[in-house]
């Protein structure tokens, strides 16, 4: 991780401990704390299986149905003619054929995306039916290459066709499998006109998730969508939070203010809990090796706010210097014990790439799946 980008944070966080959290002992992180809810944590697919396929597509969402994960998570952009379809990130080149499509040559673009210039090409330029054409491809190829010989094999799906492969596992197997959209860039796209809220909810209340107890979060880097959203509906919401910088449609506040008492409490008024990134929980010290827990989880559930942290992924790459197994950063490390950490830390759910493993980690845990 980025420590010096971690100063802020770590500072905000230290309010809402009381305590240094490098001055943390590892046996903190063996005392195992109750989920809010006293049920087991969820496991959240972060963007399917995208550890085994490439993700964003429907082969990665049913693998991660087949392996038992609570939720599925789609991220939403939407397109030229208004329809929201899923993608890590409006700019497609990273994970479609779109650069080597010379009908789309012109299509290529610079934008600017939340302050930053983007170059690439974008779902907004395009119609459905022309995104249709495109196929989707592996984004992390050199960390998954087996994943490369699905390149080309599937196309964009549409969020209604997520909700249909939902809807289908339901009726087959009696088992309803939740869904948690993330709407992506949402200031950006109701600038140009494309605001998500609108076929989002139709969409979710049209194949049943619409209610507070239902299987359905919705998520967001931003806050003034999600103070919308409440407004609109009675499903439970989910701040999204970085290590850092702030919320791209609020210059004036940054993720590490979010983080004091005073901060989540103001989010508990429109919110019904936080996906901070996995080291604002267990932060990592100068050598990468995992530390005591931060007390974000406690500070959240006094709250009343549910802790999912992201992203969970078995890729030596990915894990704590002390997790990892040799020095390729594509072989597997020890998921399982970083994901048991987790769990003695309190947090209520996992955003994994790889949900079989846990599943498999969590066990039978304490409790029912919300």
């Amino acid at each position: 991780m980025n420590w010096a980008g971690f100063t802020g944070l770590a500072a905000a966080l230290l309010v809402v401990s009381g305590c240094n959290a490098a001055s943390e002992t590892n046996d903190s992180v063996n005392e195992r704390v109750m989920t809010l809810s006293g049920q087991r944590p969820i496991v959240i697919a972060h963007r399917g299986a995208s550890g085994e396929r490439p993700e964003h597509t429907l082969a990665a969402y049913q693998l991660a149905i087949e392996q038992g994960a609570s939720f599925i998570e789609p991220d939403l952009v939407l397109t030229k003619d208004g329809v929201l379809v899923v993608r890590h990130e409006n700019e497609i080149s990273e994970t479609t054929n779109v650069s080597g499509k010379t009908e789309f040559e012109g299509r290529r673009t610079t934008k600017t995306i939340d302050g930053k210039k983007v170059t690439g090409w974008f779902t907004e330029d395009f119609t459905l039916a022309e995104l249709k054409s495109l196929r989707a491809k592996e984004r992390l190829s050199d960390l998954r290459p087996d994943n490369v010989k699905y390149n080309g094999q599937f196309e964009i799906p549409t969020f209604e066709e997520v909700l249909q492969l939902l809807q289908t596992h339901a009726e087959e197997t009696g088992i309803r499998v939740g869904v948690y959209p993330e709407t992506k860039h949402p200031f950006y796209f109701a600038g140009i006109g494309l605001p998500h809220e609108a076929p989002m909810l139709a969409l979710l209340g049209q194949y049943g998730f619409d209610g507070p107890d239902d299987p359905v979060f919705i998520q967001s880097f931003e806050v003034g969508n999600l103070k919308l959203l409440k407004k609109k509906t009675e499903i439970r919401l989910v701040q999204l939070i970085a290590e850092e910088g702030g919320p791209a449609d609020l210059k004036d506040q940054t993720y590490a203010n979010m983080l004091t008492p005073a901060g989540l409490s103001r989010i508990a008024k429109y919110a019904d809990g936080i996906g901070p990134q996995k080291t604002l929980v267990l932060p990592t010290d100068g050598l990468g090796m995992m530390d005591g827990p931060t007390g974000l989880v406690a500070a959240a559930h006094d709250a009343g706010l549910l802790v999912h942290p992201w992203t969970f992924r078995r890729e030596n790459y990915f894990l704590p210097t002390n997790f990892k197994s040799g020095v390729d950063p594509s072989r597997n490390g020890d998921l399982a014990a970083e994901i048991e950490a987790y769990r003695r830390a309190g947090v209520d759910g996992f955003f994994s790439d790889n949900p079989a493993q846990v599943v498999n980690a969590l066990g039978d845990d304490n409790g029912e799946l919300p």
